[in-house]
């Protein structure tokens, strides 16, 4: 009788134990499905922070203006990003306005050409409107560009403006080749250039660089 009891356990804790590896194996796929949806809303989550912490706002006016000024987009972004968080209506402390933060001695500079060329004139408060704004901030930042094709000092004469960075370039402590600045002894300016740089480059990741890459393709 025993031998037969065995027996017929035998079968039994057979299937009882494929049973259990039924069950094991299913657990471990659900927790497999659960860590990779876990995963993948992370990414995703994560991609979504990134694009809130790089707006394109006003991207209507930021693209055509930049390609007006042969400028690329993803670095005006930068700059707006780090001059006023894309607020229209900041002033800074020196009295800059809005999004691209500029100068009343800079708009008075530019006026006469922009005035011309768009038929209009300018006043000073026209700086609150996000278009004439992001218009007269990319026309400057073109002409610094030309002026010093090197990024890194064009954005250091935006933030401390032509006439110290033309010193700079010409004093042996800051500049080994009078056109790039190898040290900013303004570490407000040296911050500013480091910060606008580094918003470049994520612009570019983030918006253009797939872009970029299926030209390519």
């Amino acid at each position: 009788m025993k031998f037969e009891s065995n027996v017929q356990t035998k079968p039994r804790r057979m299937v009882i134990i494929r049973n259990r590896g039924i069950i094991s194996t299913a657990v471990l796929i659900v927790l497999v499905f659960i860590v990779y949806v876990c995963t993948l809303s992370l990414k995703t989550s994560s991609r979504q922070f990134e694009y809130a912490s790089y707006p394109r706002t006003y991207a209507e006016y930021v693209e055509k203006e930049a390609k007006e000024c042969h400028l690329e987009p993803a670095l005006v972004y930068a700059v707006i990003k780090q001059e006023s968080g894309f607020d229209p209506k900041c002033v800074s402390n020196a009295g800059a306005i809005g999004l691209m933060q500029i100068m009343p001695d800079t708009f008075h500079s530019l006026t006469a050409e922009m005035n011309k060329s768009d038929g209009r004139e300018y006043m000073e408060d026209d700086l609150y409107d996000p278009k004439t704004n992001i218009r007269f901030g990319c026309k400057y930042l073109s002409i610094l560009l030309k002026v010093y094709p090197k990024p890194a000092t064009a954005l250091a004469a935006y933030n401390a403006g032509m006439g110290n960075v033309g010193g700079w370039l010409q004093d042996k402590n800051f500049s080994d080749d009078r056109q790039t600045l190898r040290k900013i002894p303004f570490p407000e300016t040296q911050q500013y250039t480091q910060k606008v740089l580094e918003n470049y480059v994520q612009y570019k990741r983030l918006y253009y660089t797939q872009a970029v890459s299926a030209q390519n393709k």
